[in-house]
């Protein structure tokens, strides 16, 4: 005989334990085991008034639904709520009974702008999070991997407009302009003049508007978006090209994420690496792990002029075909000269200002030399070879690549790096964000990057409890 108990269920009055209904081992109940969150108070103590005012909702809850969100990838407060008001997990990770009324969606961001907005909460709720992983000695910092990865911002790629492309000082700007001063100087030259700033549209100079479109016809310019002006136009290889944000993080060999910054996302990783390094480079660091992308002098001396070793990858010669590479002209320490293969010397010419010595040929000679195809296509047939002042420091980074063992330790970053951006963007929705603003943006990087540390440690000390208790 069929039976049919549907109705009498919905009408059904039961007496409920909410600790019983959640299980044992559900994710939510391993991560409040993990962490207290008294910590919060602590954090957010100066940002409420202690002796008036309404009672507010507490931080903690107020915090931890944002975990929610992006712990799970919920792709927007407004369903995290929704999802809170159907799920008895989530209401017990919130302390909040079946018949507690959930918090409007709009509450989480109005206390953003209104006490969170302009402050370093969410980084230091990432900080904490990091303090429990080294507690419990699972970080280890000597081998760090850094990288950046592309979040697309909430921009209409129609919704543009063109505006002068202000030119960024580069972070070692000052101090390779002395060397090369210096450099100049060595050879028997002047040092450099100051360039002039006041004639160049790149800096934005003349009598017309920044986003007009009377702009000069040599003026070098940028796409920026109408909808948010602070994320940037990014293009790569065949990918579609979006506004977006770059992330560039930094992670242990054991996948512990150690820090992040968040910059535009049409700026090259080299010019935004400093302010990563500045974060990371007082935590024990020996080597550096880094994608090609960074391989340039500049980041070599920083590295190496704070006792780490950067760890570059093989970059293939930029060489036209059928050319005669770099590496078949032989170099002259002490007479400070090129030889060609036909054992002509190319003599030191000038520094420039981006801090490479030239080496010139004879035109004359070069002229009638039968290897002038493979080495030259300039109409006065001089040859031109650079070398940067700094090159010192991409010989020793090339020498470290050879190091016996060092080419497993590059090839972790698919283990390390590589795997944290590809589980934030398929698991914790870091493939694109909803917010508006680089500041937003840092609050959604702090947590999602909180989350997954937490997420790590919970189930990490989660299975020593099992160990130990087994033993």
């Amino acid at each position: 005989m069929m039976s049919r108990e549907g109705d009498k269920f919905n009408n059904e009055l039961q007496i409920v334990n909410m600790d019983d209904l959640v299980p044992r081992d559900h994710l939510l109940r391993i991560i409040d085991r993990a962490i207290d969150w008294n910590f919060i108070y602590d954090l957010v103590e100066d940002k409420y008034c202690l002796d008036n005012g309404r009672p507010s909702i507490d931080p903690v809850v107020l915090i931890k639904i944002a975990l929610i969100q992006y712990l799970y990838g919920i792709k927007s407060m407004r369903q995290t709520i929704k999802d809170i008001e159907v799920n008895i997990a989530y209401r017990w990770f919130l302390r909040l009974s079946l018949y507690d009324d959930v918090p409007h969606f709009s509450t989480f961001g109005k206390n953003y702008s209104r006490r969170f907005k302009d402050t370093d909460l969410f980084q230091q709720i990432f900080a904490h999070i990091l303090e429990e992983c080294y507690k419990f000695k699972l970080v280890d910092p000597t081998e760090i991997f850094v990288d950046a990865t592309h979040v697309k911002a909430r921009a209409n790629n129609k919704k543009m407009r063109q505006r002068i492309a202000k030119e960024e000082a580069l972070f070692y700007e000052d101090m390779l302009r002395k060397e090369v001063d210096k450099d100049r100087v060595d050879h028997g030259k002047k040092p450099l003049k100051d360039k002039d700033d006041d004639n160049k549209p790149s800096q934005g100079g003349g009598n017309f508007s920044e986003y007009t479109d009377d702009l000069p016809k040599d003026a070098k310019t940028i796409k920026e978006s109408t909808t948010d002006p602070e994320s940037g136009w990014f293009r790569k290889g065949e990918h579609k090209n979006v506004f977006a944000y770059a992330v560039e993080t930094a992670c242990d060999k054991n996948g512990w994420i150690i820090n992040y910054t968040v910059n535009p996302g049409n700026l090259h990783d080299s010019r935004t690496f400093k302010g990563l390094f500045d974060k990371i480079k007082n935590i024990g660091i020996e080597t550096l792990v880094v994608d090609a992308g960074y391989k340039n002098p500049a980041i070599a001396k920083l590295c190496y002029d704070n006792n780490i070793q950067p760890l570059f990858p093989y970059k293939r010669p930029m060489t036209k075909d059928d050319f005669f590479k770099k590496s078949d002209y032989v170099y002259d320490e002490y007479n400070d000269c090129y030889i060609c293969p036909n054992d002509q010397v190319l003599n030191y010419s000038t520094t420039n200002r981006e801090g490479y010595r030239e080496y010139k040929s004879c035109g004359n000679t070069c002229a009638s030399c039968p290897y002038l195809a493979q080495c030259t296509n300039s109409k006065n047939h001089v040859k031109v070879i650079t070398q940067h002042i700094w090159d010192d420091y991409m010989e020793r980074a090339d020498d470290l690549r050879h190091t016996l063992g060092m080419k497993e330790v590059y090839s972790h970053r698919k283990e390390t790096i590589e795997r944290i951006f590809g589980t934030a963007k398929e698991n914790h929705g870091f493939r694109y964000t909803q917010m508006y603003g680089k500041a937003r943006m840092e609050m959604k990087t702090g947590l999602t990057f909180a989350c997954m540390n937490l997420k790590k440690l919970a189930m990490m000390l989660e299975m020593r409890g099992r160990k130990a208790v087994m033993a």
